[in-house]
């Protein structure tokens, strides 16, 4: 198998479809922010601190993070059915909920740290927090050229797949909740911010985690 394909030298990439775009493009951007959080996702997972049933929801996420890549990647879903659906939006939302109750409760804002693992998965959060601008800005501009039909393959574009951001914006409260988790599990206090005041205003059942998304 070759590894280089020389394509990129002139700042062009090849998505689905062999379609080629520019690697400047709001598309390439979005996907490949996911591939970054994708790689960090990896690291976080190989963390000696990372217990056997973390290890393997996060495995499970590399799965999602890559075909939220495809999606992204995929200007034609007629031809090229869109992989990511609701099902994984509901897993997380149900590993969040469990998640959320483990710790003691929050009323203000915590500093991203604590043990090694806890801080790989803030570093997941933000990635993630990274990632979903970009490909909110990566469907504006599906939706501003709707009227064309057109953006960077000069083709009919289809419209962007929303359980993807709906994915990734449920995925940052997860790294959220289960970083508290491993600080917990670990005996390690969160540092909280000083000047933060009462912001959570938590229940019996869930943390509200709107500040952080």
């Amino acid at each position: 198998m070759q590894i280089y394909t020389r394509v990129g030298d002139k700042g062009q990439t090849k998505i689905n479809g062999n379609y080629t775009v520019s690697k400047d493009s709001a598309r390439v951007d979005a996907y490949g922010t996911v591939d970054e959080l994708n790689s960090f996702v990896g690291l976080a997972a190989s963390s000696p601190e990372a217990w056997p049933g973390l290890i393997e929801e996060l495995h499970q996420i590399q799965q999602f993070l890559f075909d939220c890549g495809n999606d992204l990647a995929t200007s034609n879903a007629k031809k090229y059915p869109y992989r990511m659906g609701q099902e994984p939006v509901d897993w997380l939302e149900s590993l969040i909920d469990v998640y959320a109750v483990e710790p003691k409760p929050l009323e203000s804002f915590i500093l991203p740290g604590g043990t090694r693992l806890g801080s790989e998965l803030h570093v997941c959060r933000t990635i993630t927090r990274r990632a979903e601008r970009v490909i909110v800005k990566f469907n504006h501009y599906l939706k501003e050229s709707e009227d064309s039909q057109t953006y960077d393959t000069k083709r009919t574009e289809s419209a962007e797949n929303p359980h993807v951001q709906k994915f990734i914006n449920r995925l940052s409260d997860y790294f959220f909740a289960v970083a508290r988790v491993a600080n917990h599990r670990l005996d390690k206090e969160d540092v909280l911010y000083e000047r933060s005041g009462t912001v959570f205003h938590l229940d019996a059942k869930k943390a509200d985690f709107d500040k952080h998304r």
